[in-house]
């Protein structure tokens, strides 16, 4: 029972201070309107570090939709009925030992990203090691098939609750804070730290809801 209470704490970032973050956050010229639009924003966690693996690999230099549409069939072609269905979720995503050897191609992924999802699952302990640092977990992490930088970073806010993981190669991070380059937003991010992970979630929620002008003059007052 403790380690599902935990689990679920991990996943709404509960154990945030939302007033420490805003206060490093808010005094920044790009992100302070956002901190101030959207107070409390977090970071949402994982359940499994494996499938928020393999989700973001699926992820990779593909729409949002279409990695949503691949999740889905490879859990309706490989994963397990569920103990106890519910309307709409009826089976699990497969355990690291289904996927291994598994005929990934047959739902539509290409050779190298299904080969790249086997060579995870069959190194699927390296994802349930924690380091002491970043770090150290992202250098880890990078020695996964198919795990770059972003992904590394990803898995790190995602799977690991790391809150000064940041993606900087991101583009829509980058599109955001008008950073052409991942070394420029790198360095920019600096003065985000040690909440990186919440600067990041601020950059993509200004992208995908961008703030109304009226409204965000008359919370900035």
């Amino acid at each position: 029972m403790l380690e599902i209470v935990g689990r679920i704490r991990r996943m709404f970032d509960l154990d945030a201070d939302p007033l420490q973050i805003a206060a490093a956050l808010a005094g920044d010229p790009l992100l302070g309107p956002s901190v101030r639009a959207r107070p409390g924003l977090r970071v949402p966690g994982a359940w499994d570090p494996f499938e928020t693996c393999v989700r973001a690999i699926l992820g990779q230099q593909v729409s949002v939709r279409a990695a949503t549409t691949f999740a889905g069939r490879l859990v309706e072609a490989f994963g397990v009925p569920s103990p106890a269905p519910v309307e709409g979720l009826t089976r699990v995503f497969p355990k690291p030992e289904l996927l291994a050897s598994a005929a990934l191609e047959k739902i539509g992924l290409t050779r190298s990203r299904a080969e790249s999802i086997r060579c995870v699952a069959r190194s699927a302990q390296v994802l349930r090691e924690r380091p002491e640092s970043l770090e150290g977990l992202v250098d880890r992490l990078r020695t996964l098939p198919g795990v770059g930088p972003w992904t590394a970073h990803y898995l790190a806010m995602r799977a690991f609750g790391e809150v000064d993981a940041f993606p900087s190669g991101d583009l829509v991070l980058r599109k955001a804070a008008r950073e052409q380059l991942p070394a420029s937003l790198e360095q920019r991010s600096t003065a985000w730290r040690p909440w990186r992970a919440y600067a990041a979630m601020h950059l993509w929620s200004s992208r995908s809801l961008p703030l109304e002008p009226s409204h965000d003059r008359a919370v900035a007052i």
